[in-house]
């Protein structure tokens, strides 16, 4: 089936919304029109809802390369996450407390030339009326492409740092079907995703399929 961007933008949102913004019982009409307003604002300034990041992605980026995470957690450096949605340039995490370890781990990361990562208190009710809502964004220094896609000078670089240094430790290659989860993010469909378009998809594609074509990883699991 062909990879529909809109419909999975779509069908994302709608349960980000069923799942952030409390139900009228516990939210007055006020506050929940707030919420959605402020959930509005995200996904305009930060894309569409994902369900998971490419291991490139600056986002998740402070780990061990040995093990590649697609999702933010303490793994990548983050302290305090609970209750966390997800958007092509940022999430939102509602903690239960002050939701000062979220934001002091975030402060502490260290320098990247791709992006800065900010943590700030969102004034505003998700998940819980007792939770506190943090809206952590990915700053990219570069303009994005169309539509809030990653260009390609932008990932390729970041796919190639985070990949080459592999082939110290890697046993085996792994075909293209097998990564573009990590590659492309999620949802995706077989060269492109919320995150990368066609055009740069195909180039990720073609640059992989270099990588393990020259055996620098070992031989390729599974065999074509």
């Amino acid at each position: 089936m062909a990879f529909r961007a809109d419909e999975a933008a779509r069908m994302n949102l709608e349960e980000v919304e069923k799942y952030l913004i409390p139900h009228p019982r516990d939210l007055d009409q006020a506050e929940r029109t707030r919420s959605k307003e402020m959930l509005a604002d995200i996904v305009g300034e930060l894309g569409p809802v994902v369900d998971s990041y490419p291991s490139w992605h600056p986002l998740v980026l402070h780990h061990n390369d040995h093990q590649p995470v697609t999702i933010p957690g303490a793994d990548c450096g983050y302290q305090g996450l609970d209750h966390t949605r997800y958007f092509a340039h940022g999430f939102v995490t509602c903690p239960y407390g002050d939701g000062k370890e979220v934001v002091d781990s975030v402060n502490a990361f260290p320098w990247h030339p791709a992006a800065t990562i900010t943590a700030e208190i969102l004034d505003v009710t998700f998940y819980n009326t007792s939770a506190t809502p943090i809206l952590v964004k990915c700053e990219w220094e570069r303009p994005l492409g169309e539509g809030g896609t990653i260009p390609l000078s932008i990932a390729m670089p970041l796919l190639l740092e985070k990949e080459v240094p592999g082939w110290r430790w890697a046993d085996v290659a792994e075909t293209w079907e097998t990564m573009r989860h990590y590659i492309l993010g999620s949802p995706h469909g077989s060269r492109s995703s919320l995150f990368v378009n066609q055009e740069t998809g195909q180039a990720l594609k073609k640059m992989w399929e270099m990588l393990i074509n020259s055996g620098m990883y070992g031989p390729i699991y599974p065999r074509r």
